[in-house]
């Protein structure tokens, strides 16, 4: 199993509803931002629309792009600084369910992480584009564990990475040693557009944790602007 990690240094210094584009090209996210149409509310959408509703009110973004990762529906949704919806995607996760980074991973070699340990972690993460290993770009998430969103990895043909982005149900989608797979399309053509300039934010909604435990949400601000529609 391949799985690029980070080397050298690197300093790391959201609201509409989902959208239900295909992969976006780089000179067309505005333009696709305002195309974005809401869709009628269910309860797997619950946790990312609690949580762009708590973003829109409080501004949490300042006014940076952002990415907001689903485990559990193993998607990612991207934002532009205006908190407009750019594309979604699926996605491939830690294979190991869990909210947390085992102390040390980031230092450890791949083969020697523990199955248990192979995590994507929760949480609200400054994110900025660098270099991992064999100078291929990714967009840090958790420089300290090592954990980045990058284009997928095909490398190990045995673990049918491209089917399992492609397939109809999350359930094949745990496959990573904690980082975040996404198709080489979109990474190309919304993550890269998105974060070339700037730092964002990544915010990865947690699975096995009430969303208030790791988000400071004001649960009634959210409630009211999730509620009353909000900046659909």
């Amino acid at each position: 199993m391949l799985h690029f990690r980070r080397s050298g240094s690197l300093a790391l210094t959201l609201i509409a509803s989902i959208c239900a584009s295909a992969p976006i090209r780089a000179q067309g996210l505005e333009a696709a931002a305002a195309q974005q149409e809401p869709v009628p509310p269910n309860a797997a959408d619950d946790p990312v629309r609690q949580l762009t509703a708590w973003i829109a009110a409080s501004g949490d973004n300042n006014q940076a792009p952002f990415i907001i990762i689903d485990k559990v529906a193993a998607k990612v949704f991207a934002f532009d600084s205006q908190q407009r919806p750019v594309g979604e995607t699926p996605a491939l996760l830690g294979v190991a369910v869990g909210d947390d980074s085992a102390p040390g991973v980031g230092n450890m070699k791949l083969a020697a992480i523990p199955r248990k340990d192979r995590t994507t972690p929760a949480g609200r993460f400054v994110a900025k584009l660098g270099w991992e290993t064999g100078n291929k770009e990714v967009l840090w998430v958790d420089y300290g564990a090592a954990i980045s969103l990058h284009a997928v990895v095909t490398a190990n043909r045995k673990e049918h990475r491209v089917q399992r982005l492609q397939s109809p149900t999350p359930e094949d989608n745990r496959i990573t040693f904690g980082c975040i797979n996404v198709p080489a399309a979109y990474y190309k053509d919304v993550v890269r557009p998105l974060f070339n300039h700037r730092a964002g934010i990544v915010y990865v909604i947690p699975e096995t944790k009430p969303l208030g435990q790791v988000f400071p949400m004001n649960a009634r601000m959210a409630e009211a602007s999730f509620i009353g529609g909000g900046s659909r």
